[in-house]
């Protein structure tokens, strides 16, 4: 079951032209992440995709929105230095080795400046949609309209899912934190590349789509003190 996500959108009418797009594509669940419910100028442009709108639900921050969610996978303009980006082919290929039943959020940044480093943190993957030139990116509804319509048009593989489902991205995101911590204890994190290695962490981890078989694993193995680790 898919999920899209927003984060701090700016452009109301863009917000109803995502609408439109997933009512075309057949998605229905829309959540709001940095702003408010969607206003009038959103719902003029929603043409025939009213009711998402009314059922969006907003939140005070990405964390949060993506809290209950198993797997997200995060659109990007830009090459990132300490995250690995996937075409969008390849990502939607990763998303249908899931199992069916698994909340899969599909998240997209703000218009202007895309999705911060912190907000990465918050995607177990990435992915770029490729363009002729570099410039202009692709419209936010563009991007969006692009990514559904292909996941829509995407047919499930026979063969059973090989991926166990998941844990959600809070328990994802408590394990990821307590890594961290182990490893500047023992010195391994320090002022100067704490940064560039909390990112590669959260792209390492994020990728594994840690399950609870996985947290049973690594808390025995991380639950030493810093001097037996």
């Amino acid at each position: 079951m898919f999920c899209l996500i927003l984060a701090r959108p700016e452009n109301p009418e863009n917000i109803g032209l995502v609408a439109r797009a997933m009512k075309n594509t057949g998605f229905g669940e829309l959540r709001l992440a940095g702003t408010g419910r969607p206003g009038p100028l959103a719902f003029k442009t929603a043409v025939h995709a009213e009711e998402i709108l009314e059922k969006a639900v907003p939140y005070a921050d990405l964390k949060e929105a993506v809290a209950d969610l198993q797997v997200v996978f995060a659109a990007t303009a830009k090459t990132r230095k300490n995250f690995r980006v996937l075409a969008v082919q390849d990502a939607i290929r990763k998303m249908f080795e899931f199992p069916a039943s698994a909340r899969i959020g599909l998240l997209f940044g703000n218009e202007r400046t895309g999705l911060t480093s912190d907000e990465l943190k918050q995607a177990n993957y990435l992915f770029t949609i490729p363009q002729a030139r570099r410039q202009p990116s692709y419209n936010l509804s563009a991007a969006v309209l692009v990514t559904l319509y292909l996941i829509f048009s995407w047919s499930r593989p026979k063969k059973a899912a090989q991926l166990k489902k998941p844990m959600v991205r809070r328990d994802q995101e408590s394990l990821i934190r307590l890594i961290l911590q182990k490893l500047e204890l023992k010195g391994f994190v320090h002022r100067t590349n704490k940064q560039h290695v909390t990112e590669m962490v959260y792209d390492l981890f994020g990728r594994l789509t840690l399950t609870e078989t996985d947290r049973s694993f690594l808390l025995a193995l991380f639950s030493k003190g810093p001097d037996e680790f």
